[in-house]
């Protein structure tokens, strides 16, 4: 299975879980004795969801994106490349 048919199942995958309707109407069980079920979803959620972003930019990042356009007259001008003109 390619790699982007893999991202893509997964994105896929990641949005219907944020779907969660069968947490919505109890606070039980409670987590480690202080939180609902609800907000560790949410918090396992948020750091799965994480590392498939690191995933996504480690793996489908467009490369051009990161091409270094300082010829161009239109390409914004930084601090290194003003003192490399001076």
């Amino acid at each position: 299975m390619p790699v982007r048919i893999l991202l893509i199942l997964l994105v896929l995958g990641y949005y219907a879980l944020h779907q969660d309707i069968w947490f919505w109407r109890t606070a039980q069980p409670v987590v480690f004795g202080v939180l609902p079920i609800g907000l560790f979803y949410h918090a396992a959620y948020t750091a799965a969801i994480s590392l498939l972003m690191w995933g996504l930019v480690r793996l489908a990042w467009p490369g051009h994106l990161d091409d270094d356009e300082t010829s161009g007259r239109n390409a914004p001008r930084t601090a290194a490349s003003k003192e490399a003109s001076r």
